[in-house]
């Protein structure tokens, strides 16, 4: 399976969904971002059905809900995201986000590998993992995840996480890459650094985070609801970063969330 470097992330995603996506399509995005609990499964699928491209000319990730990791809902749950979405299979299906107790992770990592050995999702994984997370899963699971979807931007590289995602070829996927805006303010202390690097490019900020991203070989799913920005946003895609300019990147990281703590989430069973 290919990876697309580059998707549309559909989180807090409403009635908008449907003309975004069918945007984001005719712009080159070619992996769309959803997941149960966003409530908007429908309305992609919707506009997955008005493109005229071939169904191997896109990628879809979905994903399990928190409050339903057991064997038998990995798999009842997906039919029902793929009656939403029109679709045979997802080319990504991951469990959304794990639980404190390791066998309610590891009873709904069963579900997904059935799921896969179904042919349903091309490929399998999970999302605010932590290598502890990862760790145990992957003693006792069949199959090892193939995908690891995490919060990551300049103000949290998740250095550690990310070498031991390469180090089992897990692959890496970034969401919230501009950290609920906080990239963009002028009196924060990113903008700065990532302006002057902006301009040098003849860039905007949120190309050069993107294309920090892709170059440390992270996937990135910005989500924008604007059309307008997701053809700058795609255009990061021709961003070329020096070793300078992710020096300076890099030395941005503060180890800040600004999305949820997977240690302390409320959603765990």
């Amino acid at each position: 399976m290919k990876l697309p470097k580059l998707g549309l992330g559909t989180f807090l995603m409403y009635e908008e969904t449907t003309e975004i996506v069918k945007k984001a399509l005719e712009v080159g995005y070619r992996h769309i971002d959803t997941a149960q609990v966003y409530q908007n499964e429908e309305l992609v699928g919707k506009a997955l059905k008005e493109t005229n491209l071939k169904r191997e000319e896109y990628f879809i990730t979905t994903k399990l809900w928190a409050t339903k990791l057991t064997y038998e809902d990995a798999i009842k749950e997906l039919d029902i995201s793929l009656e939403k979405l029109g679709l045979e299979y997802v080319d990504l299906y991951l469990l959304h986000w794990p639980s404190h107790n390791h066998k309610v992770n590891l009873d709904a990592w069963r579900g997904l590998e059935e799921v896969y050995k179904r042919g349903k999702a091309k490929m399998i994984g999970v999302s605010n993992y932590q290598i502890h997370h990862l760790e145990a899963l992957i003693k006792d699971a069949k199959i090892k995840p193939m995908v690891n979807q995490v919060e990551l931007h300049p103000g949290l590289q998740q250095n550690a996480l990310k070498e031991y995602l390469d180090k089992h070829n897990i692959k890496c996927i970034s969401f919230g890459p501009f950290m609920k805006g906080e990239v963009f303010k002028e009196e924060g202390r990113y903008y700065k650094t990532l302006k002057r690097i902006a301009d040098k490019h003849n860039a905007t900020v949120a190309q050069v985070v993107l294309a920090w991203g892709m170059k440390r070989g992270v996937y990135m799913i910005p989500k924008t609801s604007t059309k307008s920005r997701l053809q700058e946003n795609y255009d990061s895609l021709k961003i070329m970063l020096d070793d300078q300019d992710m020096k300076e990147i890099n030395a941005l990281n503060r180890g800040k969330r600004v999305y949820t703590d997977p240690d302390n989430n409320p959603f765990s069973k």
